[in-house]
């Protein structure tokens, strides 16, 4: 890998491996600005000439200008329209970037300064369309151009319209950055901070400025500084056409697009079917222009050339001087019909319309809409307007490191509110997890007790019917032994009455006790068996009874068992919204706190803008009393010339007077001693002396008269003048002091305002949520409560069930006179 390459693959790849010193050659600088120099190249390989832009890299905000010379390749990279500067590659040699585009004549700017006038409306409406398809291109796109302006619509030799220069270019919107050239920025830029976000129709309004610029030659409030014309942007009204002369197409078509408020304001899509674009105009319309330009552009040239030829030819009269002149002659680019230059003055090719790289080929100088004089100045300007340049680069870079810290700080508090939620999130989980558990352990304990106390009552049912059995089988032997006893009585009765009766045949008495043995067995079987019959309807009867108590402690135990569950999930579900309501509070806690810290931050920055801003304005202003001091002192300087060069005026003319009255004086002499006699010649010579002597005497006093008179009023006028300059200076800053602190004031007041909105919005936010947590905590505690009357609803009409369906068994079973127990039916509400 060469040398300066980045080791980043990624961004590697953005960038060509060759050495572009070696691919491009004879660079010829055709422009200047703030990122550095644009060069005419011609490619090696191809002899294609390519526009070439070096940015360097190095020295103060070097990771910053890397980074814009990433963002701008990625941008450029996109870019396929008919309407946007087309993309070749870029080349890195040490710390510098070259980026390679193709090649176009120049500037919608350079044409208002070759022909020192605005452009026909014809003309800007055919420019406007043009830049008009690019903007509606990198808008349905999402990008957003923000830097139109004459000097970034450049024309190509077949006179097609260029959007170029798209180093302050966004690649998504909206946007809020700080970016663009002041005069033709729009206000949603200049106050975008926090709140104030952009889109595509900031290029509108500056589209719009460039019209203006292109119908007036120069923008809204250019001989204004350029830190007080963002000011007046931001809070006056919109700029309009100035003459009455346009069309008032043209005139709705700049208001349409200088629209104060952005939703009021068109998108380029809307304005492309606006009638200023779409009247019709002559095909050629822009290929006319170019190539009035380019024969201003080539008198120009041979004009600058010819001057330089006539101080050569005067300043040099000796042949080595003459030499160097032939040499420089052939220095000197003269231009052929088409605006070409060429070094050979007798070689004067037509361009071929077939093949523009063949053109190309042909030439070994480049066509342009540009004057030597032009790029000269330029590039002067540039170096001139260095400080200023900074001033403004400082401040905007300052902004946007203002965005920076507004936007890390948003993202901190996001992620701390994130981090915040997501704890409460997962106290929410473990609350309900843990609540799943307890009630899964009593629901387990429930079964758990059923299942002891189904046990039990089995057990104690077994018991209680052991017990009765053993008692009835107690009962029936004792039954049994005293029927004995009876029956062995009744016996021993018989046998005395049947002993005492002597009369009664032994037979007959046999008889009569066999019978009555016979009676009494069968009246004890049949007490037996009454007796059997009520112990098996007792012990029935009491099973039944036992079993109907069993049924009646199980019921007890299903609603001791569902209280308790109502009552667990009554009791998570109260901890739950207590939890919630916690959340709820220290969640607006947090939101406060952090609405604080960025709104303070945000008042910090503002502050410390404004203090940038009074800080440049104050240094503005001190620059400009100084060149005015510098002017002034330089007029002091100049004052003795120009005193002295309006002395020798005034001595001329005394000594024109002089010599008007000497030669008066010969003739009057001349006359006076002709008509006079000779006796009286010597007093008339004396008296006529004496009256030329009075009357040069009165001339000397004059003449020092006027010269004291000029001085006086030479200095009165220049101390008149200087002063007048000063108070109209003073003025002037005077009022840009008071637009900053206009603007200063607005920018305080939308940002309190804007505080005032984001605070009132958070107290609806929170009230809403509060409200939103207050009602599914009702809602919850009523569903809570519709499940607990339900529950035990169902389950008193269950257990009533359960007890009609035994008792109708038990009446069926002929059990009349059962106990019934009545348990209180609880209301748990």
């Amino acid at each position: 890998m060469r040398k300066g390459v980045p080791k980043d693959p990624d961004i590697a790849d953005l960038f060509y491996k060759d050495d572009p010193e070696l691919l491009f050659t004879d660079l010829h600088e055709i422009g200047h600005g703030s990122f550095g120099a644009v060069y005419f190249a011609t490619h090696v390989g191809t002899n294609e000439v390519v526009a070439v832009k070096k940015m360097s890299y190095s020295g103060k905000q070097t990771n910053e200008k890397w980074q814009d010379i990433i963002k701008e390749v990625k941008f450029l990279q996109q870019l396929k329209h008919p309407n946007t500067i087309e993309y070749k590659g870029c080349y890195l040699k040490e710390h510098t970037a070259w980026l390679v585009m193709e090649y176009c004549l120049g500037s919608a700017s350079d044409l208002l300064e070759v022909h020192k006038k605005p452009l026909q409306e014809v003309e800007i409406a055919a420019i406007t369309h043009g830049a008009l398809q690019g903007l509606a291109y990198l808008h349905s796109h999402n990008m957003i151009h923000r830097d139109v302006k004459a000097g970034n619509i450049l024309l190509t030799e077949p006179g097609q319209v260029k959007l170029a220069d798209f180093g302050s270019a966004s690649i998504a919107s909206p946007a809020n950055s700080f970016v663009g050239t002041p005069y033709w920025m729009a206000p949603e830029v200049i106050l975008a901070m926090d709140e104030g976000q952009y889109e595509g129709k900031v290029d509108v309004w500056s589209l719009g400025i460039t019209c203006i610029e292109l119908a007036e030659r120069k923008p809204p409030l250019f001989n204004m500084n350029a830190m007080s014309a963002l000011y007046h942007i931001a809070q006056n009204e919109s700029p309009t056409l100035q003459s009455n002369d346009w069309t008032d197409s043209f005139r709705g078509f700049v208001d349409y697009c200088l629209q104060k408020i952005p939703q009021d304001r068109p998108t380029s899509a809307e304005l492309l079917r606006h009638d200023f674009v779409r009247r019709d105009r002559p095909a050629r319309v822009i290929l006319d222009l170019i190539q009035r330009t380019k024969d201003a552009v080539r008198e120009l040239d041979n004009l600058q050339s010819r001057k330089i030829k006539k101080i050569f030819f005067q300043e040099a009269r000796n042949g080595p001087l003459m030499e160097s002149l032939d040499d420089e002659e052939e220095h000197v680019f003269i231009r052929d019909d088409v605006g070409h230059r060429d070094p050979r003055p007798d070689l004067r090719p037509t361009p071929s319309v077939q093949s523009q790289a063949l053109h190309y080929r042909n030439r070994e100088r480049f066509a342009t809409i540009k004057s030597a004089s032009l790029v000269t100045r330029q590039i002067h300007e540039h170096e001139q307007e260095n400080e200023l340049r900074e001033q403004m680069s400082g401040y905007k870079r300052m902004r946007r490191q203002h965005q920076k810290q507004l936007i890390a700080l948003e993202n901190k508090l996001k992620a701390e509110m994130d981090e915040h939620r997501l704890k409460l999130q997962k106290e929410v989980e473990t609350h309900s997890n843990n609540s799943s558990i307890e009630l899964e352990k009593l629901a387990k304990k429930h079964m758990a007790s059923t299942e002891r106390e189904a046990k039990s009552a089995s057990t104690d049912e077994k018991r209680f019917q052991q017990q009765i059995m053993t008692q009835q089988k107690r009962d029936l032997t004792t039954f049994l032994e005293s029927q004995k006893k009876q029956y062995k009585i009744c016996k021993e009765k018989i046998k005395e009455e049947m002993n005492e009766d002597h009369s009664t045949p032994k037979k007959e008495k046999q008889d009569r006790i066999s019978k009555h043995k016979e009676n009494m067995q069968h009246t004890q079987a049949e007490e037996e068996a009454q007796l059997l019959g009520q112990q098996r309807l007792y012990y029935e009867k009491n099973c039944r009874h036992f079993k109907r108590k069993i049924m009646i402690k199980r019921h007890e135990t299903e609603q001791q068992h569902i209280r308790e569950d109502l009552n667990k999930k009554r009791t998570q579900k109260e901890m739950e919204h207590a939890m919630l309501i916690r959340h709820d509070e220290s969640t607006r806690e947090l939101e406060y706190r952090q609405l604080h810290t960025l709104q303070k931050l945000r008042m910090d920055l503002i502050r410390l803008q404004h203090q940038t801003e009074l800080e440049n304005q104050l240094e503005y202003n001190k620059r400009r009393e100084r060149e005015l001091h510098r002017k002034h002192v330089l007029e002091l300087r100049q004052q003795p010339k120009n005193l002295k060069a309006m002395e020798l005026q005034i001595k001329k003319q005394f000594q024109d007077t002089c010599k008007v009255q000497t030669k008066q004086y010969k003739a009057l002499k001349n006359h006076q001693l002709e008509v006079s006699p000779k006796s009286e010649h010597k007093a008339i010579l004396k008296s006529l002396k004496d009256e030329q002597t009075r009357k040069l005497a009165i001339l000397a006093e004059q003449y020092e008269q006027s010269i004291n008179e000029m001085m006086a009023s030479q200095a009165l006028r220049l101390d008149e003048a200087q002063e007048a300059e000063c108070q109209a200076l003073r003025q002037q800053l005077q009022q840009e002091m008071e637009l900053l602190n206009a603007y200063q004031s607005k920018i305080k007041m939308q940002t309190e305002a804007q505080h005032e909105r984001e605070l009132q919005k958070l107290e609806q936010r929170v009230s809403l949520r509060r409200a939103h947590l207050e009602q599914k905590i009702e809602e919850e505690l009523a569903a809570l409560q519709k499940e607990r009357s339900e529950r035990i609803k169902h389950l008193f009409e269950r257990q009533e069930r359960e007890i009609e369906t035994f008792d109708t068994e038990s009446l069926r079973m002929g059990f009349r006179n059962l106990v019934t127990l009545e348990y209180p039916k609880e209301d748990y509400r």
